[in-house]
């Protein structure tokens, strides 16, 4: 009976003791979870990745010129290698300038036809005036000679004087008339010879534009750089323009850029604007050249922030200029630039 008494009083003090002990582990965990607060000060620095291409600072797009006339497909005759390295004002392309030339001479021949043409209406004008100022100057002498004869009134018989007045008057309509119609006359005169003087400088605006069709035939570089072929539908495929090949008023030529001078145009999203600031600087890596790696600091970025429909997260555009260059480094190469950013201090992280 005394054992059964002794282990009811030595079964709840175990109880209590196993209570206790099983307490202490919490405290543990506690002290070991406020460890990572102190983490970020093992990474001083956080990278920001932002996907984006390559573009030239300096650039042109060519193509294929419109040409006054009918419309029609242009003959390339002879083209620039791709990849060339040029300056300005070399020769980049020319196309055939068969049709033009007939075309300019044609409107040469006209030209100088229209110019016979005014030349012989100013002649055929001037003649036709003094025709009609010698005949007024007659039918004014016709009338003083009727004026005069009238003064024989008094000494002639009655009808006598009656046909000098009756001639008298005819004359002075005669003269009259004369002056009201060679008004018209030398008005509808000179609106002829206006109509082909209008004819002959149209014409001459047409013979110029087909000279300037010659010269547009014939393309320059607009500036020094790397000439860049662009691609075009031919042959029921996408590839570049070749010798002999019929293009199209308006299709892409070439584009010719300055390979000195390259930024990689990226879209940032707003929560990345903390990386973004005057002086940043980042990392650019090709995703064609995985093993090549250019630094580059920013440019510039748009001060404006926009998002697509439905978005709630705005964009904005960054330009990063490339501080050095490649031979291999093309536009529209995709790139992937990394901005180094500092991390939040610890001080900040404890408040």
């Amino acid at each position: 009976m005394r054992i059964y008494i002794g282990a009811l009083f030595v079964l709840p003090a175990l109880f209590l003791q196993s209570a206790c002990a099983r307490r202490d582990p919490p405290s543990v965990r506690a002290a070991s979870a406020s460890v990572p607060s102190a983490s970020p000060a093992l990474h001083p620095d956080r990278e920001i990745r932002i996907t984006g291409s390559i573009e030239a600072i300096h650039s042109s797009k060519i193509v294929v010129p419109r040409i006054y006339g009918q419309g029609g497909a242009l003959t390339l005759t002879s083209f620039i290698t791709n990849g060339s390295l040029v300056h300005k004002g070399d020769l980049i392309a020319t196309f055939d300038v068969t049709q033009q030339l007939d075309n300019v001479r044609d409107a040469q021949a006209k030209f100088d036809d229209l110019g016979h043409q005014v030349d012989q209406k100013r002649a055929q004008n001037h003649a036709d005036a003094e025709n009609r100022a010698s005949g007024l100057q007659q039918a004014q002498a016709d009338l003083a000679k009727a004026e005069f004869e009238l003064k024989k009134g008094p000494i002639l018989s009655e009808i006598d004087r009656l046909k000098n007045e009756e001639h008298a008057a005819i004359a002075r309509l005669h003269v009259e008339s004369l002056q009201r119609s060679n008004v018209f006359h030398d008005q509808a005169d000179a609106a002829a010879l206006r109509y082909l003087e209008l004819q002959h400088d149209r014409q001459k605006v047409t013979l110029e534009r087909y000279q300037n069709n010659i010269q547009s035939l014939e393309i320059h570089a607009p500036l020094a750089g790397m000439v860049a072929h662009e691609m075009i539908y031919r042959n029921n495929a996408l590839s570049h323009a070749q010798e002999g090949d019929e293009l199209y008023r308006g299709q892409p030529l070439v584009s010719i850029f300055d390979p000195t001078e390259m930024v990689v145009r990226c879209t940032v999203e707003e929560p990345d604007d903390i990386a973004i600031a005057a002086g940043a600087t980042a990392s650019v890596y090709l995703d064609a050249y995985p093993d090549l790696m250019l630094p580059a600091h920013l440019e510039t970025s748009s001060p404006v922030a926009s998002s697509a429909l439905g978005s709630p997260i705005k964009t904005f555009i960054a330009l990063f200029k490339l501080d050095k260059t490649d031979p291999r480094i093309l536009p529209d190469l995709s790139a992937a630039v990394v901005i180094r950013r500092a991390a939040p201090s610890t001080a900040g992280g404890a408040e």
